[in-house]
């Protein structure tokens, strides 16, 4: 059941203005820029995948670039949907679990005018930290290379979800990783797809780590 537009209004406004007064008083660390970087000067889109937990800071770094992010069609999706679009992000709606067609198409559109993509492949409602197959089928589809990414950061809290999301407290250090491109053969079978899955989870999980590891 979709929520009354005065609820989704309120957060939508509420939830920007809080992220940009948190945003505001971060200090981000990036490692790893060679990777994103050299996909931007080659001109060449690309799928950041990254896990759900880790949604909020790097949300705020890579604002009003145009990305094109997958967003779950349950009703706490719409909320994060009103709110990253604030922000300077586009949106498709589907998941794994609901509506899956549907965003893969609305995904390798986006990819075909051009845009970045933004995929959380544990997400909607885990298991956390696990790779599901849509990701890759999503970059295999549009020939789009995958970029690993984690956050973490010095002082956080953690909401009781499924994902034990991660908010960042005021004037924390935040730490981006990112990993290099991987790349999903079109003609890639079952067992190529099954290895590639490991391997992003696994990059994921090891850049999360460095990320999330005491200064």
């Amino acid at each position: 059941m979709t929520p009354p537009e005065w609820k989704l209004r309120s957060v939508e406004i509420g939830g920007s203005a809080i992220l940009t007064l948190l945003g505001g008083s971060w200090r981000f660390e990036l490692r790893g820029e060679e990777h994103i970087r050299g996909l931007r000067d080659s001109g060449t889109p690309f799928i950041f995948a990254f896990w759900h937990a880790q949604l909020l800071p790097l949300a705020h770094h890579h604002r009003n670039e145009g990305i094109v992010v997958l967003v779950s069609q349950h009703t706490d999706g719409e909320y994060i949907a009103r709110v990253i679009e604030r922000r300077g992000f586009q949106t498709v709606r589907g998941s794994s679990t609901r509506g899956g067609v549907q965003g893969l198409k609305g995904l390798i559109r986006a990819a075909r005018n051009g845009h970045d993509l933004g995929i959380t492949p544990d997400g909607p409602r885990g298991p956390a930290r696990e790779v599901k197959r849509g990701a890759l089928i999503a970059a295999q589809l549009s020939g789009l290379p995958i970029l690993p990414m984690a956050a973490g950061a010095s002082r956080s809290w953690r909401l009781n979800s499924w994902d034990r999301f991660m908010v960042p407290k005021p004037f924390s250090g935040i730490r981006i990783h990112y990993g290099p491109p991987l790349r999903v053969p079109r003609g890639a079978d079952e067992a190529e797809l099954t290895e590639l899955t490991s391997r992003l989870e696994g990059e994921i999980n090891r850049l999360t780590a460095e990320a999330e590891a005491p200064e």
